[in-house]
C-alpha cells in the first residue's frame, strides 16, 4: 500500500472540514481542495479526524501472563480502538522494575508497529512497597520512563511514596498512584453499599480510595512533584482533586469509560465481567466522575486495559479476577456517555483521550495537533452509527469486555500510525514483520 494517502473532507474536532496529506510518515499538508499525484485517497467525508489516542494506563502482560495478552495483541487491540500510544503497566513478570525490561518493553512494541508502546517503570522493588526501584535507571534508559506506578498494588507506606516524589521530580517524572488503603479494602469484593449489603458481598468502602488520594495530594504538596491518580472512581475523590487543584498542588487524575457509564447495579446479577478495581460505583458517582471529567477537575481518560484469560471471569464471584479490557470499546463509550451527553465537545475528547495524557507522560511525539510538520498518528472516527458491540470487535487475546451486547455509538474507520495505516476502513491490518 501506498506511503502518500489524501484524506479528503475529514471534519476536525474543532469542526472545520478539511484534507491531509500523509507522507513519508507525517502530515505533509492541511487544508482545503487539496491534491496529491499518486496518493491512496481516503475518503473522510462525515468521519472525525482526530490525534492517534493516548492511553496512559494499559495492561499488556508481557513478559510474563501471554495467556492473557502480548505486546502485539495488545497494541492491535489498542490500534482497533483508535489508540496510536499506550503507556504499559509494569505489573508483569518480571516486573517492570529494571532499565532492562523496560528496554524488553519498548523493543517488543517497536516490533509489533500497531502502536508507540511506552513502558510505565514500577515505583518499589517487585511493586512490594517496600525499597524503591531502579527509577533513575529506567528513566536514563532507551525507554526514557516517566511514568512510575506500581499500579494494583498502592504505595500504601508514606515514607516510601515521599521519597519517590522526590526522586522523579529530578527528571520531570510523575508517580502515577493506585489510591486503594489495604488495610481497607481486605477481602472486599464490589463497591460497599446498600447493594453489597443486599447481596452479601464485603464492601469496598469509598474512603479507601479517598483517604490515600488525600495523603498523596499533601505529600506532593510539600515535596513539589508531581502526582497522577490513577482511575479515580468516587464524588468524594473528584472533591479531594478539585481541592488540591485549587491550591497550587500539581496533581492530575484519570477516569475510566467503565467509571463513566457502568454502575454498581450491573453486579446482581454476579456476571464476574463486571468485576474492576476500583469496583462500579453508585449512580452519583457515575455522575460525578462525568461532571468532574467536564469541568477540568479531571484530567484525561484512561482505559485501564485489563486481559484475563476465560477461566479467571467464568467462575464464582470471590474466585473472579479483577479487571476489564477497554481498548476497542474506549471512544465509542466515552461518546455515549459525554459527547452525546453533551457534556465534552469533540476537541475535549481529543483534549482528554490525546494531548493531555501524553502531556502527562511527557512524551512529545504523541498528541499532537493535526498540523504540517506533525507525526502522522491519527484516527478517523465516524459518530454516526450505533450497533451492539460484540465479540468480533475484540482483537485482544482476552475476551472480558463488560460491553459485548450493549449498545455503543460510533466507530473507528481509520487508524495511522506514523503514516502507517493499521486500521483501514473498520478492518484491523497485518503489519509486515510484526511477531506475537
Amino acid at each position: 500500500m501506498s506511503e502518500t494517502f489524501l484524506i479528503r473532507g475529514a471534519r476536525t474536532a474543532g469542526g472545520d472540514t478539511v484534507d491531509l496529506v500523509v507522507a513519508g510518515g507525517v502530515i505533509e499538508a492541511v487544508g482545503a481542495g487539496l491534491s496529491r499525484a499518486g496518493a491512496t485517497v481516503i475518503d473522510a467525508a462525515g468521519l472525525l479526524a482526530l490525534p492517534g489516542l493516548v492511553d496512559l494506563h494499559v495492561h499488556l502482560r508481557e513478559p510474563g501472563y501471554e495467556a492473557s495478552e502480548t505486546v502485539l495483541t495488545g497494541s492491535r487491540a489498542a490500534a482497533a480502538g483508535g489508540f496510536t500510544t499506550v503507556f504499559a503497566m509494569p505489573n508483569t513478570q518480571p516486573v517492570a522494575d529494571t532499565a532492562g525490561v523496560v528496554e524488553q518493553e519498548l523493543a517488543l512494541g517497536e516490533a509489533a508497529g500497531y502502536a508507540h508502546v511506552q513502558p510505565i517503570g514500577a515505583v518499589t522493588v517487585g511493586q512490594k512497597g517496600e525499597r524503591l526501584a531502579e527509577l533513575g535507571a529506567m528513566a536514563s534508559s532507551r525507554a526514557r520512563v516517566r511514568v512510575f506506578s506500581d499500579d494494583g498494588s498502592c504505595v500504601a507506606d508514606p515514607l516510601i511514596m515521599r521519597r519517590a516524589l522526590e526522586y522523579v521530580k529530578a527528571f520531570d517524572g510523575v508517580v502515577a498512584q493506585h489510591a486503594q488503603d489495604p488495610r481497607l479494602t481486605e477481602g472486599a469484593q464490589m463497591n460497599e453499599g446498600r447493594v453489597s449489603a443486599e447481596l452479601g458481598l464485603a464492601g469496598w468502602p469509598a474512603v479507601a480510595e479517598e483517604s490515600i488520594i488525600a495523603r498523596d495530594v499533601l505529600l506532593a504538596e510539600h515535596v513539589g512533584s508531581r502526582l497522577h491518580v490513577c482511575h479515580l472512581s468516587t464524588a468524594g475523590s473528584v472533591d479531594i482533586v478539585r481541592w488540591a487543584k485549587k491550591r497550587g498542588v500539581d496533581v492530575t487524575a484519570e477516569v475510566t469509560p467503565h467509571h463513566l457509564l457502568l454502575t454498581e447495579e450491573l453486579v446482581r446479577g454476579y456476571d464476574a465481567r463486571y468485576k474492576v478495581n476500583p469496583p462500579l460505583r453508585r449512580d452519583e458517582d457515575v455522575q460525578a466522575v462525568r461532571e468532574g471529567l467536564a469541568d477540568g477537575t479531571i484530567d484525561i481518560v484512561a482505559t485501564d486495559h485489563a486481559p484475563h484469560p476465560a477461566e479467571t471471569k467464568s467462575c464464582e464471584w470471590p474466585a473472579a479476577a479483577h479487571g476489564m479490557v477497554g481498548l476497542e470499546s474506549a471512544l465509542r463509550v466515552v461518546q455515549q456517555a459525554v459527547v452525546d451527553t453533551g457534556m465534552l465537545t469533540w476537541d475535549d475528547v481529543a483534549r482528554v483521550m490525546s494531548r493531555t495524557p501524553a502531556r502527562i507522560g511527557r512524551l512529545a511525539t504523541a498528541g499532537t495537533p493535526l498540523e504540517a510538520g506533525a507525526p502522522a498518528s491519527l484516527t478517523l472516527y465516524d459518530p454516526a452509527p450505533v450497533r451492539a458491540f460484540t465479540a468480533d470487535d475484540l482483537h485482544g487475546r482476552s475476551g472480558n469486555s463488560p460491553y459485548l451486547g450493549r449498545e455503543l455509538p460510533g466507530q473507528v474507520r481509520w487508524t495511522l500510525y506514523r503514516g502507517v495505516p493499521t486500521v483501514w476502513d473498520a478492518a484491523v491490518l497485518d503489519i509486515p514483520g510484526a511477531h506475537a
